[in-house]
Formats: C-alpha cells, sequence, structure tokens
C-alpha cells in the first residue's frame, strides 16, 4: 500500500484515518471561512488530519437554474484564502481540461468527479499536474476497474492517487455502499477514501427538497467503512443547512460531526492497531 502525502498529512500505509470535508459548493465568503474554520478547531480537538474540501463549480445540477458555485477565478482565490488563514491543504474537483493548471496552482489535491473518471483527456492532464489526484469512483463502475485509472495516472508519472467510494447504482436513483469495494480498491495499491454523503443522496430529486437524502444514515456507514479499514473519511458537512445552495438534504449537519469523528477515530485505531 502506498503512502500518499498531501502537505504534512500521510494518507494511507496503515496511517491514522484523515478527514476530508467541508460544504458541498462554495458558497458566500463569509460561509466557507466560517464552516472551514469550525471543522479545524473540531480536527484539533479530537486529533484527526483534515483536508478542506468545497467545489468551485458543481456543473451536474439536476436543473440549470440550481446554484453552481462561484467559478473557478473566485473559487479558488476563496480557497487559497483558507489554505493560508488555517494552514490546512484544500481539495476541489474539476470538469474540463482547460480548467486544471490554474486549479493546479491552489488546489493541495485536484479531484476528478464520479461521472467523469473514465474521461482520459482530463485523467491524463490532471496526472501531468504533479498533483495528488482523488478519483471519485463512478456509479457504474466495478472497483476492481478503478485499475484502469491507475494505469492512465501512472503512464504520465503520478504516484500520488487517492481512490474514493461514493456509492454505485441500485436501480435508477438509489446508491449503495458495497464494502467489498474497499479491499478490492485498496489491493491496487493506493489509500482509499469513502465519501457516504454521495452515497445517501436520492438522486432526481433536488437537492434541497425533503426526500433528496438519507443523510441519518451517515454515521453507520461511515463506521462501517472504517471498520472495513479505509484511510479517509469524506464527509460532506454544513453548519446551516436550511440555507445551504447545494446537497443540503444529503450533508451532515456540523453539530453531529465532532462526536461523530470521535467513534470513527476509535473504531480507526482498532482496525489499525
Amino acid at each position: 500500500m502506498k503512502t500518499v502525502t498531501v502537505g504534512n498529512i500521510e494518507i494511507g500505509g496503515g496511517k491514522p484515518l484523515v478527514l476530508i470535508a467541508g460544504p458541498c459548493v462554495i458558497e458566500e465568503e463569509e460561509v466557507v471561512y466560517r464552516i472551514a474554520e469550525k471543522i479545524k478547531k473540531i480536527t484539533e480537538r479530537v486529533s484527526i488530519p483534515f483536508i478542506f474540501k468545497s467545489s468551485y463549480l458543481k456543473d451536474n445540477r439536476s436543473s440549470a437554474d440550481s446554484y453552481q458555485g462561484a467559478g473557478i477565478d473566485k473559487g479558488l482565490e476563496i480557497l487559497n484564502n483558507i489554505k493560508s488563514k488555517f494552514g490546512i491543504p484544500v481539495l476541489s474537483d474539476v470538469h474540463s481540461v482547460s480548467d486544471v493548471e490554474k486549479a493546479s496552482q491552489v488546489l493541495d489535491v485536484i479531484q476528478i468527479p464520479a461521472f467523469l473518471s473514465m474521461q482520459t483527456s482530463l485523467t491524463l492532464a490532471v496526472g501531468k499536474s504533479g498533483k495528488a489526484v482523488n478519483v471519485k469512483k463512478g456509479q457504474f463502475l466495478h472497483p476492481f476497474d478503478m485499475k484502469n485509472i491507475i494505469k492512465k495516472l501512472e503512464g504520465v508519472g503520478n504516484r500520488s492517487i487517492l481512490l474514493t467510494e461514493r456509492g454505485l447504482c441500485f436501480g435508477y436513483r438509489t446508491l449503495i455502499t458495497d464494502f467489498r469495494s474497499f479491499p478490492i480498491m485498496r489491493s491496487l495499491g493506493y489509500p482509499v477514501v469513502f465519501d457516504p454523503t454521495h452515497t445517501l443522496r436520492n438522486y432526481g430529486i433536488p437537492s434541497g427538497e425533503k426526500g433528496g437524502g438519507s443523510p441519518e444514515f451517515i454515521p453507520t456507514l461511515s463506521k462501517a467503512g472504517v471498520a472495513a479499514g479505509i484511510d479517509a473519511i469524506f464527509i460532506e458537512t454544513h453548519d446551516d443547512l436550511d440555507y445551504a445552495k447545494c446537497d443540503a438534504s444529503s450533508m451532515m449537519p456540523l453539530e453531529e460531526l465532532e462526536d461523530n469523528l470521535k467513534i470513527l477515530i476509535e473504531i480507526d485505531n482498532v482496525v489499525k492497531s
């Protein structure tokens, strides 16, 4: 198992569990700063390494009228300020080859979205950036088929790779987590991340409407994922879900994060002891 280094954080290789967390999409500056600061204080109290995540663009919204984010220029500016102000690595996703160069100047981890995980041109461009890459496994992919994406990235010299499970298709709108995915993907030699928050979205229902997600199951899936030996947990969270502009119905309320992290750390300690 390779160890991927992001800033001063080591992921994989038996290292302690890492948290990747933040609001789904970049909203107003003060909102994102406030959430980043709160998460940082929580992670300092419970002693878990922390990478801040928020998307400058959400390009796969159900409606063209849905909020899509701050845009690449403003979004990267905000992420760079968070990185500098709080001393934490930052992660966001890219949707086109033309974004990669600019994003790589700020981001510590560049994420390839699940729907774009088989896009060769995007994968190669992200790989060539030299930054750590988080590949979200497409809902349509067998976990072992992530080896093909790994080969693309390794082919351009990038071996700082994270593989994220975020659910697989179970009917038309529902995703489930197949926990066999974790040992299968870890057998490919790279750290594995689990994102329960996207697994619990009910696709086709707008993310802010009732029934758009089942966040009450985030703690259960998270505990099961850590028990299965994941290397990092990916949790989208917000401190005011009534006003969140994306995935409001599937993010974890920020006030619940600390207690859940304490349990996950205990499980991780047992698994890795």
